[in-house]
Formats: C-alpha cells, structure tokens, sequence
C-alpha cells in the first residue's frame, strides 16, 4: 500500500495521505513522494489542479515523531523541509480537504492551499510551541497576516486546538462541508476548466505582494526549528509526546 496515494482524474492530480492506521502521520518516505507528485503536477501540462486529502477518519496528525526523534533533519535539503518549500512555489491551484484532525503541517500547509474545505468535525492544530519547536512552513508570518497578532499569538504559544467553526471565521478555510472531498474535486474540475495560463497568472499576482517576504521566514523558521529538535527542551517534550504524558 503506497502511503501517498496519487491518481488523476482528468486535469485533477490527487494527493492523499494514507496512512489511516497512523492518523495519517507524515514520515520521510512520505514527504519524498509528496515531493515527486508536486514536482510532477508542476511539470506536466495536463495537470491543472492539484487536490490535497488525507485517507480514514484524519487529514493528517503531522510529522512522524518517531521518524523526527530518530533522524533529525541536518538541513533544508530534508525532505520535509522540500516539501514546504515546493508548496511555497507551486504555481497551480492547490486545494485541501481536511476532516479529523490537522495537526501541525496539517494546518500550515493549508497556509498555502488556494481553497480549504473542512467537515464540520475537523480539529485543527499548531502544536509546536508544546513541542518544544517553532512554527514552520512560514507560519509565523502567514498566520497572524491572516488572523492578526494577537488571535495568532495565542494560538500559537498555548498550541491550542481550534475548531472548523473558529476556522471558518478566521478565514482559514472556504467553507464547512459534509463531504469536503467530494467539494473539493467539484472546485477543483471548475477551475481545470478555466484557461491555464490565465490561472497561474493570477494565482502568481495573488502571492506576489508577500511571496518573498513568506520565502526569507521561512529560511529563518527552518533553521530555528532544526536548532530546537536538537535541544534539551525538545528531547524532552518528544519524550513526554511519545510516553503519552503530553497534553
């Protein structure tokens, strides 16, 4: 069973993670085929849109603590570091729906997706603080650009967990539906059937006012975060997270 799935309907690349057994945990054999599917949908002319989704009764749980704990990241050539940066530059329509829980890069990722659809029980959460990290993924610049200072201070500092409802009215997602899956494809078929060029162009003359500014935060995230996973602080949130005494 391949962990990302990826199949194509029509001018629609799907990408789910599938790993129900795991909550959909990202791991770095994952994070490499994400990478090869967002190579390949920028590559291939047919692919118009892009879908993002998680497989059972989670969107994703976030990064694979074991896999954190046991093979810390030495630079931003780690996979998962590639992976943020490609959905940074990814120059299609990129659109998530998300059920269950969005944890960590389940929610941040959703930072750069051009349309968000969430069932109505969907938990979200940016637990990294709690973890003894710092926000990735150019979070701590999109967030608060999004919510404000203060509501994305508090979220991110106490590592809360927020719900589709609050999602909603902060602007994270487009809308709450019963099957965000099934909307998700309709939008993104919609938006395959528009000319091609004239759609990358305006997504690009969307991200155009902040791009560069997400792109140095999230250099400066990266090498925080890679300083953090080595630190004592770290070591011991992963230790409780993993004995199931983090809250």
């Amino acid at each position: 069973m391949n962990e990302i799935e990826v199949t194509q309907d029509g001018a629609v690349l799907s990408i789910q993670f599938n790993r129900p057994e795991k909550k959909n945990a990202i791991n770095k054999g994952m994070y490499a085929s994400l990478n090869a599917a967002l190579v390949r949908a920028t590559q291939e002319f047919d692919i118009r849109v892009v879908v993002l989704s998680g497989a059972g009764d989670c969107f994703t749980a976030g990064n694979d603590i074991f896999d954190f704990a046991n093979d810390i990241p030495a630079d931003e050539s780690a996979p998962g570091f590639q992976f943020i940066h490609n959905l940074h530059n990814f120059p299609k329509p990129l659109i998530a729906a998300v059920q269950g829980r969005a944890v960590g890069i389940g929610t941040t990722a959703l930072l750069h997706c051009d349309a968000v659809f969430a069932a109505p029980d969907t938990k979200f959460s940016m637990p990294f603080v709690t973890l003894g990290l710092v926000p990735e993924a150019g979070s701590s610049y999109l967030f608060p650009k999004l919510v404000g200072h203060v509501r994305a201070a508090e979220i991110l500092l106490t590592g809360r967990t927020f719900t589709s409802d609050e999602a909603l009215e902060i602007g994270l997602i487009n809308r709450i539906e019963g099957d965000p899956l099934a909307e998700a494809m309709k939008v993104a078929h919609a938006i395959a059937s528009q000319p091609p060029t004239a759609v990358m162009n305006t997504k690009a003359l969307l991200k155009s006012g902040h791009h560069a500014a997400v792109e140095a935060v999230m250099n400066a995230e990266g090498e925080l975060f890679r300083i953090a996973l080595q630190s004592d602080e770290a070591q011991a949130a992963f230790m409780n997270f993993l004995s199931g005494k983090a809250k």
